[in-house]
């Protein structure tokens, strides 16, 4: 079952760390989100593999906005 990652807050995209296809495990970085000069990592919340990524660094996501998908 896929699971959707999404944005918790407004936020720039500063880093892409995993890519489509990684094998990630439950608390492995996704991506780094920077606000308000804070970095904070969006984590996998279960293992599997990265089907999508819908952000690019230098993106500014919406709360509420899909950051990737975990099959």
């Amino acid at each position: 079952m896929a699971e959707e990652i999404r944005a918790e807050m407004v936020a720039n995209v500063w880093k892409v760390v995993a890519g489509v296809g990684d094998a990630v495990e439950e608390g492995d970085t996704l991506v780094i989100l920077e606000s308000m000069k804070m970095e904070i990592p969006v984590l996998a919340e279960s293992g599997g593999t990265v089907g999508e990524l819908a952000v690019n660094e230098g993106d500014v996501v919406q709360e509420g906005d899909l950051i990737a998908v975990i099959n």
